[in-house]
């Protein structure tokens, strides 16, 4: 499910209060979201988990298309399962209201796991769950966004786009590859987009103005203000909203009514396509498409590496959980080595541990890529988006605002009146 239909259901939804039980048999309840064949990967790691702790039974509850409102009836009903999946972007809602159970404790009795789990792991994907000094979950997956390209269509074209977040090409580059890569016919009608988006289009001009030297909040973490209304966010959303609007080398919203930035990136249609890994099972499947990944472009206040958000899923223990000690033991398995390395030969997640990250089973489960440090690296030069428990609010005032801006309704320095004024007013009362 794309993580926008995630975000969106939450939105609707009030906060839990604490208190949340476990069902009355003696297995722990995990809590999921995920397509069919990422449900196959978790269920090989709980089989491992079964097999080196028989003592410890799990129970998995997979999410409907609604995981948000399908845990947060479980939790309301006195029913929250033991191990839930969380997200970057609403966790600190459910941490606030004391729903979650603060990791710190069981970290600092296993110390030796917490060293290794230091020492292993990336900063900015742990450092993501910490809210008001606890650490609400543990980082499972990496999922920030790059940029997919076709092979043959930028060879054809004459681009050769960079391989490492170290070698960022500028805006400009950026552009002048998409442009050389957009085709129309005879009738004007582009045929060949030099490039499509994949994800929340406000979230993906975002990190177009982060890459340009600004960040979206301050600080990432419990922030009190945005930064929409900097110049140099400014100018890389205008850059971003400019692909279309102004360039054509994207399509517009009326423009993919009838086909999918992925479909028409896996048709050959479009030379680029900006996504995250939960694409790549889709892509590697497809017969004749010959695709590499590369990063993002820098703007000119920027750098001088590219950067890309967070991104990341974890997983929580529910405070009011009866079983805590057997869900520790099944959190630390799954977000440790044995459990990461059985993510990164699935080819279906990019794992958060740097042993598992640079592994054989990693690399041997993406043959056909060439720039594997895209992948290898990205958690390492990945930046926060927002951490905060009034995201929902926040994110129906950007979606306004920046949307106006998308469609070319708005110029991007107007988000630093109204709109940053609301949310600052927002994030203030929050801390």
């Amino acid at each position: 499910m794309p993580r926008r239909t995630v975000l969106r259901s939450a939105l609707a939804l009030p906060l839990l209060s604490a208190g949340c039980g476990g069902s009355a048999d003696d297995a722990v309840t995990f809590f999921f979201q995920a397509r069919p064949e990422e449900a196959r990967t978790r269920l090989l790691i709980i089989d491992e988990f079964r097999r080196r702790r028989p003592d410890i039974k799990i129970r998995t509850i997979m999410s409907g298309p609604d995981p948000l409102q399908q845990m947060l009836t479980y939790c309301a009903g006195g029913k929250c399962p033991d191990v839930l999946m969380a997200w970057e972007l609403l966790y600190a809602g459910l941490a606030e209201r004391g729903v979650l159970t603060d990791l710190g404790e069981f970290l600092g009795r296993d110390r030796g796991y917490a060293a290794e789990l230091s020492a292993d792991g990336y900063a900015p994907l742990r450092d993501t769950f910490i809210w008001r000094g606890g650490q609400y979950a543990l980082p499972e997956q990496w999922s920030g966004v790059f940029l997919y390209y076709n092979r043959k269509l930028l060879a054809e074209a004459g681009v050769h786009p960079p391989a490492r977040w170290s070698e960022a090409w500028s805006f400009s580059e950026f552009l002048t590859a998409a442009q050389a890569l957009t085709r129309a016919g005879d009738d004007g009608r582009v045929r060949q987009w030099g490039f499509v988006d994949a994800w929340v289009p406000y979230y993906s001009a975002a990190v177009f103005g982060m890459n340009n030297g600004a960040e979206w909040f301050s600080p990432p973490i419990a922030p009190t203000r945005t930064n929409i209304g900097d110049p140099r966010f400014a100018e890389g959303l205008r850059f971003y909203a400019d692909l279309a609007v102004r360039h054509r080398v994207a399509p517009r919203a009326a423009d993919q009514q009838s086909i999918s930035a992925p479909d028409l990136f896996a048709r050959g249609k479009a030379g680029m396509l900006m996504g995250g890994h939960w694409l790549y099972s889709e892509f590697a499947g497809r017969d004749g498409l010959d695709f590499d990944v590369t990063v993002l472009p820098v703007g000119p206040h920027g750098g001088p590496d590219a950067i890309t958000d967070v991104g990341t899923t974890g997983l929580a223990i529910a405070a009011g959980s009866p079983r805590r000690e057997q869900a520790w033991e099944f959190v630390k398995f799954a977000t440790g080595p044995v459990g990461q390395e059985i993510i990164a030969r699935s080819g279906l997640f990019v794992p958060v541990l740097k042993s598992a990250m640079h592994s054989e089973g990693f690399a041997a489960a993406h043959p056909g890529i060439g720039n594997l440090e895209v992948f290898t690296d990205g958690p390492a030069h990945s930046r926060h988006l927002a951490v905060t428990p009034v995201w929902g609010k926040v994110e129906s005032l950007l979606e306004r605002g920046c949307n106006r801006v998308l469609r070319g309704a708005a110029n991007a320095d107007s988000l630093g009146g109204r709109t940053a004024a609301d949310i600052d007013e927002l994030l203030r009362a929050s801390v």
